[in-house]
């Protein structure tokens, strides 16, 4: 394995063999957050480390709130997969993967700790201020890869970070009544919803066909923006809680 001193100065080296050089990206402009869905954190963070897995991430943060940085920074660690972002197929060549110990759905959605939270705040403005990573960049694994993906779930705490100035948040709209759009609608109106969450950067089809496509993309933005109800229905709280993410964007 190739040692390398760590890019995050709070961080322990633990390198992985698992990486290799980012494809015509000279710096990262991305952060993919991740839980790590395993039982125990010790458990992942050997798989992570295994040439066997070829997965990897560049940090690992435990739930006390140690980090560890397996992948340097300027090299590209194998934790996206298929995924997709604003046109861009090859997200681990844009990102900085980081791994939030945590088992996820499989566990059933334990909270996550202060102590990691707060590591995972410090990580990521230490990375967003060094690489000039903007904060609608700053997204979950569920965001670049919908449907494939549901990691780092509902319960991670989005706003708590956007408060500490990672990330990009507004206040979800209150859920209730009004239209909506599911599975098996079609027209204008949908294909309008498929053309902003492409906007924001989701992979969505702009068909006019709210497919299972359209749902599992629906689900992932609500997921991360609005997650007190997951259900891949575009009702008028996920539309009006898209529109105002896309008018707070820098060129909204």
């Amino acid at each position: 394995m190739t040692q390398f001193l760590p890019d995050f100065a709070q961080a322990d080296v633990a390198a992985s063999p698992n990486f290799g050089d980012r494809k015509d990206v000279s710096r990262p402009d991305m952060i993919i957050l991740h839980y790590t869905g395993m039982p125990t954190a010790a458990a992942a963070f050997d798989w992570l480390r295994r040439p066997e897995s070829e997965v990897s991430s560049h940090y690992f943060v435990w739930e006390d709130g140690r980090v560890s940085q397996l992948v340097a920074e300027d090299k590209r660690a194998w934790h996206a997969g298929k995924s997709f972002w604003k046109g861009e197929a090859d997200i681990n060549s844009h990102s900085v993967g980081v791994e939030i110990a945590n088992a996820g759905h499989p566990g059933g959605l334990p909270a996550f700790p202060a102590a990691q939270i707060e590591a995972v705040i410090a990580l990521c403005r230490d990375i967003a201020a060094r690489h000039d990573i903007a904060p609608e960049r700053v997204l979950g694994h569920s965001d670049v890869a919908p449907v494939r993906k549901v990691d780092p779930g509902e319960k991670f705490p989005w706003e708590a970070l956007a408060e500490a100035g990672v990330g990009h948040h507004v206040e979800p709209a209150v859920i209730s009544g009004g239209r909506f759009f599911q599975r098996g609608d079609a027209g204008p109106p949908v294909e309008a919803l498929q053309a902003m969450l492409a906007l924001y950067g989701y992979h969505a089809p702009v068909s006019g066909e709210f497919c299972d496509r359209t749902a599992g993309v629906v689900e992932a933005f609500q997921r991360h923006f609005r997650p007190e109800r997951i259900d891949g229905v575009a009702d008028a709280s996920t539309i009006d809680t898209l529109h105002r993410l896309l008018r707070a964007l820098p060129d909204g």
